[in-house]
């Protein structure tokens, strides 16, 4: 799946986009499959308002952006909902988990909704792996945000996607989880020849964006 974007202004920060140069907003951009791209920049600059757009979310923009050559603003609901199920995974800012669901209910519940390409024993095993097994039968409202992030990870990649989408991850993790919590997203983004696109505020060692 290729992604592209064409001259892309949010119109709600038109005019503080005005005032200094970018990579991303205004310009001619092609993700292409199996592409792992971060984007760096400042609280306020967007990073958000990128991702919800990438993702189908906002239409408040000039420009383009184009799903495998079809423009996402006019794109059918039914199409955009099977893209969404079968091509493009997201790990929100805000997480987005139900909070009177159990974290495992919140993974479980993402995982069955299409034709599933990862079983119940391997939510198990990413959990241990990112040290969030003791916390999945407990309400995913009662967990810290910390490992509120690490279940949003997982629930991400148990669904099927060629590229994912990632919102500051880690930001209430620790230098040791956000290895873990990277480590595991390479690994399932390699298995897959899965692309992804991270932002954030500084840079990181974590992702292999050369490769």
């Amino acid at each position: 799946m290729i992604i592209e974007l064409q001259k892309l202004i949010p119109i709600p920060l038109r005019d503080s986009i005005a005032q200094r140069s970018s990579g991303i907003w205004s310009q001619e951009l092609v993700f292409r499959p199996g592409e792992w791209v971060k984007i760096k920049a400042p609280s306020g600059t967007g990073k958000t308002t990128l991702v919800h757009s990438l993702y189908g979310l906002r239409n408040d923009y000039t420009g383009t952006i184009r799903w495998d050559g079809n423009d996402l603003q006019t794109m059918n609901a039914e199409i955009l909902a099977g893209y969404r199920q079968q091509q493009v995974s997201v790990i929100f800012q805000d997480l987005r988990l139900f909070p009177n669901l159990t974290a495992f209910e919140n993974i479980e519940l993402k995982r069955v909704l299409q034709d599933p390409v990862m079983e119940t024993s391997d939510i198990t095993a990413m959990a241990a792996e990112l040290g969030v097994s003791h916390i999945l039968q407990q309400r995913a409202g009662l967990c810290s945000y910390g490992e509120q992030q690490r279940i949003a990870i997982i629930r991400a990649l148990v669904q099927p996607f060629n590229w994912l989408l990632m919102d500051e991850p880690f930001s209430h993790l620790d230098i040791a989880n956000k290895t873990k919590a990277a480590a595991l997203i390479s690994k399932v983004c390699k298995e897959r020849a899965a692309g992804l696109i991270i932002t954030d505020l500084h840079e990181d060692h974590y992702f292999d964006y050369t490769r």
